[in-house]
């Protein structure tokens, strides 16, 4: 076979047909139940689960969704939340820009004459909204609204390049992956939304990124990956260059009553807007909690053998902790507040300095 037959990602209308027969056959017996599905889709729901998704795993979310519909079980209850409480909600799911954007969205949606607080049904003006970019845009068109779309997350990717045998690396791949899945899916329009399911169930249960289940395949006989035994090597991927590591310095400020000292951050940059610890020298911010002129902390020294480890997208982190005492008579500046500490799970606190709550336990029960 010529290196432009190997290569080549178009499915004929055949492949593509045995394909989406195979797959949906398979999905209607093996599909997982989570708490956004439902045989007649809700647009809200399936807008807030795809954003919770993204770059995050369906452990992650299923909880983090059941308190979200609880709390605001429609797109007008949640536009009408202050952005605060949404983020205290979100905290922990990491990539708070998501929690920003997917409030700013709701109320674009509640706001606009257009809408009227639905959802559009359509990829381009489902594109136009705070937060939704191309993949999320075609998740929720075709599995919200039916609608034939090119849906390709990770899971997909990885089933497109195994069943072309596309070894042509990631990132330069995707352009070939994304051709595989537009001659696959474009003309879709018998059960979409179920057939992008169904494939992304497939490369979670089945097609998995490591020791893929072949045999369980409904696929198999249509994988050119299987047939020339390089799926387990697909998708190839250049080599990441290590992450740049960071090092800063965290605060725990006791007032000797059970409680500790925590702000919320300027709404730009890192962690915008969230509730956290003190701390300064690794955000590229140049703000300095603890500066004198703000706070008037006493003793403060390092703790002992103590580090707390936490990896960005772009960077790794390294924090130095240090303990300190304040007075909890004296005027804190504006941000500042206590918060007790056996309450500290309810706090609020981004996964970064979550992973500090075990640590000033233990100091504040020494």
């Amino acid at each position: 076979m010529s290196r432009m037959q190997a290569s080549k990602p178009i499915f004929t209308p055949e492949e593509a047909r045995g394909i989406r027969r195979n797959a949906l056959a398979w999905y209607d017996k093996y599909a997982r139940a989570l708490p956004w599905r439902a045989d007649r889709p809700d647009p809200y729901h399936v807008w807030l689960s795809e954003i919770m998704l993204q770059q995050t795993t369906v452990p992650a979310v299923q909880n983090y969704f059941r308190r979200f519909i609880a709390l605001w079980p429609d797109v007008h209850a949640l536009a009408a939340a202050p952005e605060s409480a949404v983020l205290k909600e979100w905290a922990g799911l990491g990539y708070y820009a998501r929690a920003r954007n997917l409030h700013k969205c709701a109320r674009v949606v509640c706001a606009c004459e257009e809408y009227q607080g639905r959802f559009p049904d359509n990829e381009a003006a489902l594109l136009a909204l705070p937060g939704i970019g191309p993949y999320t845009a075609a998740a929720i068109a075709a599995i919200a609204f039916e609608r034939p779309a090119v849906v390709i997350d990770g899971n997909i990717e990885r089933i497109l390049a195994r069943l072309r045998a596309i070894e042509t690396p990631l990132p330069a791949g995707k352009k070939e992956i994304r051709k595989a899945g537009e001659s696959l899916m474009s003309a879709q329009k018998h059960r979409p939304g179920a057939f992008a399911q169904a494939l992304m169930d497939l490369g979670t249960s089945v097609c998995r990124p490591r020791g893929p289940l072949c045999m369980s395949c409904p696929l198999q006989d249509l994988c050119a990956g299987a047939r020339k035994g390089i799926q387990n090597d697909l998708p190839r991927r250049e080599k990441k260059a290590p992450k740049p590591e960071r090092a800063g310095e965290v605060f725990f400020v006791f007032d000797g009553q059970g409680r500790i000292l925590l702000h919320r951050r300027a709404g730009k940059g890192l962690l915008a807007s969230m509730i956290a610890l003190p701390s300064r020298g690794w955000d590229g911010s140049g703000v300095n909690d603890m500066d004198p002129g703000r706070l008037s902390v006493r003793d403060v020294t390092p703790v002992p053998g103590a580090e707390i480890r936490h990896v960005f997208t772009h960077f790794a982190l390294r924090l130095i902790p240090y303990s300190g005492r304040l007075d909890p008579r004296r005027a804190l500046p504006d941000g500042f507040f206590w918060a007790e500490i056996t309450k500290l799970e309810d706090a609020g606190l981004p996964g970064l300095f979550r992973k500090a709550v075990p640590l000033i336990r233990d100091m504040d029960s020494g």
